[in-house]
């Protein structure tokens, strides 16, 4: 289908020249050619056939919070999901309960409201700025938990087959930070399998970790840990070892408060923020032989890292 074509399927559900890095935590970066809002499956599942045709990048965009978009414009279709793909329901199997949540809602929400209802066993996701969807995609975790902790199914759009299939836990290939879903897979919404607990004791959790958050890592505009924790290793402290915290690089720097987060100035350039990656990496290459490896998602940037 050519570009023409598929822009007239879309219709009013598609932005020319959307911001894009705009939206991501960093709050950094250029344009996409088309963004695409989705509030229902109906709608997915109308241009579903035009997605899977179009011969150009897709991108899903959750909440942002683990993305890095180039100062140039995306030459490509970016999907963000809407309303219909934020709910969050709960039910009760003997001890067990089984929570069923839309891909673009946050994890911070949900944590909070199953937390309220004494649902134990999700209390570390209200550190994690993340939705449903990008948090399976990339195992997203935190205060000594992940997300392959708890999800039993994820239901994703594939762009291939043309409709909603079911992948279990054995399908997703967790690893540290990782699994197994394609750009081609669009998360729908996940099913975790959590306990039932006390309500009191989870909310006490929550604030813990909300305040133990506030007391170390930096506000501003990140997008969270750069870098994965290297095997017996943290990677703050290897950065701080190597002598940058604090170190700039045009309008990104590193954080004085932790050093694996990279922030940035406002109105700053998300090619300052992958030069500095690159330089934080070298360095602790150069300093103690370690190798570190990302957990942002560079979007639009060459294979070398410039955009």
């Amino acid at each position: 289908m050519s570009w023409e074509s598929f822009r007239e399927v879309v219709g009013n559900l598609g932005t020319d020249h959307a911001p894009f890095g705009a939206r991501t935590t960093y709050r950094v970066g250029g344009t996409a050619r088309l963004l695409i809002t989705l509030t229902t499956m109906d709608e997915l599942r109308s241009i579903a056939h035009a997605l899977a045709t179009v011969d150009v990048p897709i991108f899903t965009l959750g909440k942002g919070s683990n993305t890095l978009v180039a100062d140039t414009e995306f030459d490509g279709v970016v999907l963000v999901l809407g309303d219909e793909f934020t709910s969050l329901e709960w039910t009760d199997v003997g001890d067990v309960v089984e929570v069923k949540a839309g891909a673009a809602l946050g994890l911070p929400v949900a944590a909070r409201r199953l937390a309220d209802d004494g649902v134990s066993g999700f209390e570390w996701a209200v550190g994690v700025p993340g939705s449903f969807g990008g948090a399976v995609v990339m195992n997203a975790g935190g205060h000594g938990s992940d997300m392959a902790a708890s999800v039993v199914g994820v239901d994703v759009w594939d762009l291939d087959q043309e409709c909603v299939v079911h992948k279990t836990l054995a399908d997703l290939g967790f690893d540290y930070r990782h699994s197994d879903l394609r750009s081609r897979d669009i998360v729908v919404s996940v099913t975790l399998r959590l306990r039932r607990g006390d309500a009191t004791a989870s909310r006490a959790a929550v604030r813990d970790i909300v305040r133990w958050r506030r007391e170390h890592q930096p506000g501003g505009s990140n997008a969270g840990s750069v870098f994965t924790n290297p095997p017996d290793r943290a990677a703050g402290a290897l950065i701080e070892g190597a002598g940058l915290k604090g170190h700039r690089r045009g309008s990104a720097f590193v954080s004085e408060k932790h050093a694996n987060f990279i922030q940035v100035d406002d109105n700053g350039s998300s090619t300052d923020v992958a030069e500095l990656m690159e330089e934080v990496r070298r360095a602790v290459r150069e300093s103690f032989g370690v190798e570190m490896r990302t957990e942002i998602r560079r979007v639009g940037f060459r294979e070398d890292g410039s955009s």
